[in-house]
């Protein structure tokens, strides 16, 4: 028989926040409309130190950091009923900045309601996150890192994933009934004003179907149909014969589908990137940029655009090329802002991935930095399964890729000279992680150097953010122009 629980009510996981009726003795502190035990402690003089607390609230997850001067050691468990995680944290007293944690919880979260903190008994720490439903815990801790000291990571997952395609429809970024007009006369994505020609993608031939009795209907070519707002439009008939010398032939129906951006803005959330002198946070340009972008690539016709974050939060590496993939994109495009040791580099840049190794000393540099960022962002690692994941993805990232990569490169970077000096006039090649889609066209644009003062004046302006997407914006319409998309086979 289990032994009456002695903790205090608001720290006992088996009785929920502020449940009614309880006569034991509590100290409750108001912190942000959220309610905090307080059992207060003599803090021992070998306790470890919390140096400071941070949550990170997103769609996607909700990450909890507790930057400390040594490893933690932790248990957790979950409570379904409601929903809770409890987390024991071994050699600490209570604190008034794990206190502080309370008050970082927002309204808004999509997780955590509330969170609890109190001294569960000498020199542990004891924390309840009442939750808003069910999650997937993963706690986790890194090593010291560029400038952070020893971290506890909580990063709470949904239950089920937030799938990229419903969020973008919820969101009113992409409307299936959008092509219709579209399909009924050619899909364009040229833009006339700036003298590029619209492009049509080209449709595959109809299949002749296998001659069975009584065949089913093609449920595939219905949902696709469906999908592509072409309710309504006849299936494709069998090939036909030709049709006899002299009589007029039917024009062939230009089918439309939709064409899907992934844009990437760098780093987020625990991972700044590169800071300027004044101040400057990488990870805040690129965010700015890729929001301006998208709202312009979404003026082309028949073009849905997902971000692979749209808020302060971390994304790893893999995990931004399984989003892209995940919607079947067409192009991927990460955004950054570059940094150097000097402060007089400068220029803008595009790279695009290499097997064989970097074009350039400074382009290696730049992709072993750049490849840090799950070092930095906090990224769990140790399975042995995502290890062999990332291996076959580099293994299949192919030359056709590549080509295509340095095609897309080559027109964005063009366009770019037109707003800023290049710091490399052809395109560079280096082992970007995040560039290793194997079927995806993907490029890396370094805006400018945020570590030259005039340029991180320029990239924090309005004005030359909007230049910049409008010449991103350009040269991917150039490289439609150049390389129409195919439609997708029923099999992707």
């Amino acid at each position: 028989m289990p032994r009456p629980s002695r903790l205090p009510a608001a720290l006992n996981p088996a009785v929920p926040a502020n449940k009614p009726g309880s006569s034991r003795r509590r100290v409750l502190l108001k912190a942000g409309g959220t309610l905090l035990l307080s059992v207060v402690a003599p803090l021992p003089a070998f306790a470890n130190q919390i140096l400071g607390v941070r949550v990170w609230p997103a769609d996607d997850y909700t990450r909890v950091t507790l930057e400390n001067d040594t490893d933690l050691k932790t248990e957790h468990f979950l409570i379904p009923d409601p929903p809770r995680l409890v987390v024991d944290i071994e050699g600490l007293g209570l604190s008034n900045t794990l206190k502080s944690l309370v008050a970082k919880v927002e309204p808004n979260d999509p997780y955590i309601k509330q969170v609890r903190v109190g001294q569960n008994r000498p020199n542990v720490v004891r924390l309840v996150f009442d939750l808003k439903e069910e999650v997937k815990p993963q706690v986790f801790t890194l090593a010291p890192v560029a400038g952070y000291q020893h971290r506890l990571i909580f990063d709470l997952y949904p239950i089920k994933e937030v799938d990229p395609i419903a969020a973008m429809i919820e969101k009113g970024d992409w409307s299936p009934g959008s092509t219709t007009a579209v399909a009924e006369s050619t899909t364009t994505l040229g833009d006339p004003v700036a003298g590029t020609p619209p492009v049509q993608i080209p449709t595959p031939p109809p299949v002749a179907p296998p001659t069975r009795p009584n065949a089913a209907p093609d449920a595939i070519a219905k949902l696709e149909s469906a999908m592509s707002g072409l309710q309504g439009t006849p299936p494709a008939q069998p090939i036909q014969p030709p049709p006899a010398r002299g009589k007029p032939t039917v024009p062939t129906q230009k089918v439309a589908r939709m064409v899907t951006i992934a844009l990437d803005p760098g780093h987020g959330g625990e991972d700044p990137g590169a800071i300027g002198a004044r101040g400057s946070r990488e990870k805040d340009i690129v965010l700015a940029v890729a929001k301006r972008l998208k709202a312009k690539l979404e003026q082309m016709p028949n073009t849905r655009v997902m971000l692979t974050r749209d808020g302060d939060f971390f994304v790893p590496l893999g995990k931004r090329v399984e989003k892209a993939r995940k919607v079947q994109a067409d192009l991927f495009v990460s955004i950054h802002a570059d940094a150097w040791i000097k402060p007089d580099a400068r220029g803008s840049s595009v790279f695009v991935l290499s097997e064989k190794g970097a074009s350039s000393s400074a382009a290696r540099w730049l992709a072993n930095d750049q490849n840090r960022a799950d070092l930095i962002g906090g990224a769990q690692f140790g399975s042995s399964t995502d290890k062999h994941l990332a291996s076959v993805l580099f293994d299949l990232s192919t030359t056709a890729q590549i080509n295509d990569s340095l095609k897309l490169g080559k027109a964005v970077l063009g366009e770019i000279g037109g707003i800023n000096r290049l710091h490399k006039a052809s395109v560079e090649q280096a082992g970007f992680a995040v560039l290793k889609a194997p079927d995806i066209p993907s490029i890396l644009v370094e805006t400018a150097f945020i570590s030259n003062p005039q340029e991180e004046a320029k990239l924090n302006d309005d004005g030359y953010q909007d230049q910049l997407a409008e010449a991103i914006t350009k040269g991917i319409r150039r490289y439609f122009s150049d390389n129409p998309p195919m439609a997708k086979s029923r099999q992707t």
